[in-house]
């Protein structure tokens, strides 16, 4: 869009702040280096992890425009700012899970790496000082986060998601192991909202399967840039 302008900061969270913009349905999502894990615990700032995940999120959201799932990505801006429509956010994280990995396997004494068939659905309430709890759809409704239609849209186009990117990694060499969603109201619809990159993903190498994702900081593996890189390669991303 033309003439858009970055306003005053309305909010920071643990990688991405939020700025208005002379257009009141349109807000600028900027990306910084920062990174953090279990909850904000651990923090570190990883030079050129911003932009890495700009891009990424860039081409992901409009691959899924692509197949017919909407969400709230514009355009890209810059190097780390993005265009996106200003939604009315659930505070609720919608998982789905196609192999196990992360807390999954503490919850349920699983053995990571095995495969999920079909793949599991979870909700989980977006706060960090609760530590991200899981719920359910009872929940959801009860406290008004969001219309029983709306949770019903949750899980219908989570879903959709994993379809198109399950199919979208494993072509690129890479297996779609677990991922969190976003949602939010824009006016009357559902959107897919926040961001889809390797920090709020699992991917692992098909053939090695070697972790290219966040896990790489939480579990100290090093190189957490150079696999986001690595990651953006293999989709075209860059």
């Amino acid at each position: 869009m033309k003439n858009i302008k970055k306003g005053e900061l309305i909010t920071t969270g643990k990688a991405k702040s939020l700025y208005e913009t002379n257009e009141d349905d349109f807000l600028i999502m900027h990306y910084r280096d920062d990174t953090s894990a279990f909850d904000g615990k651990k923090i570190e700032s990883l030079e050129g992890k911003g932009t890495i995940n700009n891009k990424f999120n860039a081409f992901i959201m409009e691959y899924l425009e692509s197949e017919s799932i909407s969400t709230h990505f514009v355009e890209l801006l810059n190097e780390t700012d993005s265009l996106v429509k200003r939604l009315d956010m659930a505070p609720v994280e919608c998982v789905v899970r196609n192999v196990a990995a992360g807390s999954i396997c503490k919850r349920l004494g699983l053995e990571e790496g095995i495969d999920i068939n079909p793949p599991t659905f979870e909700f989980f309430y977006k706060d960090d000082a609760l530590g991200d709890p899981m719920i359910n759809e009872y929940h959801i409704k009860s406290f008004g986060w969001a219309t029983e239609e709306q949770v019903k849209q949750m899980q219908i186009q989570t879903f959709e998601v994993n379809n198109a990117l399950k199919k979208l990694f494993s072509d690129a060499g890479m297996i779609l192991v677990d991922y969190k969603l976003e949602f939010g109201d824009y006016k009357g619809k559902l959107l897919l909202g926040d961001e889809f990159t390797p920090d709020g993903c699992r991917v692992w190498d098909e053939e090695t399967r070697e972790k290219l994702d966040k896990d790489r900081f939480r579990q100290g593996l090093g190189d957490v840039v150079e696999s986001y890189q690595i990651m953006a390669k293999r989709l075209g991303v860059i």
